[in-house]
């Protein structure tokens, strides 16, 4: 799993740059009412980060938890991230993906097959988790219109194209 763990810590060394040279008039614009601007996508990553550090964690000491999913329209809303400051939610994605880096990489090689349940899904393990974490990630960055594909080099499948989950549940 250092190919993901090294991934991540390429993205927490690179991005924060990349996203605070955002043009300030960018990062709040919304492309339609309905839709997110850079600023909420960009939020909706620290939710995704918040969630899936518990499912990180959980995953390597409990017996195949049964983690909920997360409605991530509703996230965004609660946290009211277009009014929030840039510089301070790229602060907050820096230091949440640090934490999940961390509770990573202390993981055992036999957690890496370790399994849990998201939201009534089928069985998926650890690695299946962290590395769609990361596929997630990649692919809400290069919509924001970050430059990512060059920091994702260890794991060439990031660089495929994302499918969400049906229903907010994994594949089975």
């Amino acid at each position: 799993m250092s190919q993901g763990l090294a991934v991540l810590r390429n993205l927490l060394d690179h991005l924060p740059a990349r996203l605070s040279e955002m043009p300030a008039a960018m990062v709040v614009r919304k492309p339609a009412p309905d839709r997110w601007s850079p600023q909420e996508e960009l939020g909706h990553l620290l939710d995704s980060a918040a969630n899936n550090h518990q499912r990180i964690v959980r995953i390597q000491y409990e017996d195949a938890p049964a983690m909920p999913g997360y409605d991530g329209e509703r996230w965004v809303a609660l946290h009211a991230y277009q009014e929030r400051e840039w510089n301070g939610l790229i602060d907050i994605w820096q230091r949440l993906n640090e934490q999940l880096l961390s509770a990573a990489s202390v993981a055992a090689p036999t957690a890496w097959t370790r399994t849990c349940t998201i939201a009534g899904s089928a069985p998926v393990t650890l690695q299946f988790v962290f590395e769609d974490y990361l596929h997630h990630m990649a692919h809400h960055l290069r919509h924001i219109g970050v430059a990512v594909d060059d920091l994702l080099s260890s794991l060439p499948r990031l660089r495929e194209r994302w499918k969400p989950w049906p229903g907010g549940k994994p594949p089975a």
